[in-house]
C-alpha cells in the first residue's frame, strides 16, 4: 500500500468513517475517468482543486466534477487574490500528486470549502491519495469529516 493510500486510510479510520476504498481497473486521475471507472455520473465525483493564495496558503475546493471553479468567488471566499496551485506545491503541502488529491490525509491542514452541488448525491466518490482508488461517501459526512465551508464557488452559480 502506497504511503497516501495509507494516510487516506488512517484518517478515515481516525475519524470512525468506514469506507471501503476501491482500486479503479483504469485511471481515475481525472473527474471523467473516475466517473466511469466507478459507473457514476461526473458531478458525483468530488474533484479537489487547489489555489494558492498571496501569501502561499493553500486552499482546498471540493468540487463537483462536472463544474468549474469560480476563480473570483474562490477568492473572495478566501479573502485574498488566488491562482492555481502548481503541482510541486500541491504535493509539498498535501502529499498526494495531482490527480490523486484527497479530501482527507494532508500533510498541512488546510482552508477547505465545499461546492453544494455535491449534497445533491446520496453518495459521491472521492480520491484516495492515488490516481487509481476512490472512496464512496455521503456528501454530508464528507463535509462533516472535512470541516469544509458549504458555498457556491462554481461557474454560473
Amino acid at each position: 500500500m502506497s504511503k497516501s493510500l495509507a494516510r487516506v486510510q488512517n484518517a478515515l479510520t481516525t475519524a470512525g468513517v468506514l469506507v471501503q476504498i476501491t482500486q479503479t481497473p483504469a485511471s481515475a486521475r481525472t473527474a471523467t475517468e473516475a466517473a466511469m471507472a466507478v459507473g457514476v455520473g461526473l458531478d458525483q465525483i468530488v474533484k479537489s482543486i487547489l489555489f494558492e493564495g498571496e501569501k502561499g496558503t493553500l486552499y482546498l475546493f471540493l468540487t463537483a466534477g462536472g463544474q468549474q471553479v469560480d476563480l473570483a468567488k474562490a477568492s473572495a471566499l478566501a479573502g485574498q487574490t488566488l491562482q492555481r496551485a502548481d503541482a510541486v506545491r500541491v504535493r509539498e503541502v498535501t502529499g498526494f500528486a495531482i490527480g490523486g488529491v484527497a479530501p482527507v490525509g494532508h500533510l498541512t491542514p488546510l482552508p477547505i470549502w465545499m461546492d453544494p452541488h455535491l449534497l445533491a448525491f446520496g453518495q459521491v466518490w472521492a480520491a484516495a491519495g492515488t490516481p487509481h482508488h476512490v472512496f464512496a461517501i455521503a456528501p454530508a459526512v464528507l463535509q462533516g469529516l472535512t470541516a469544509a465551508v458549504v458555498a457556491p464557488f462554481t461557474q454560473g452559480v
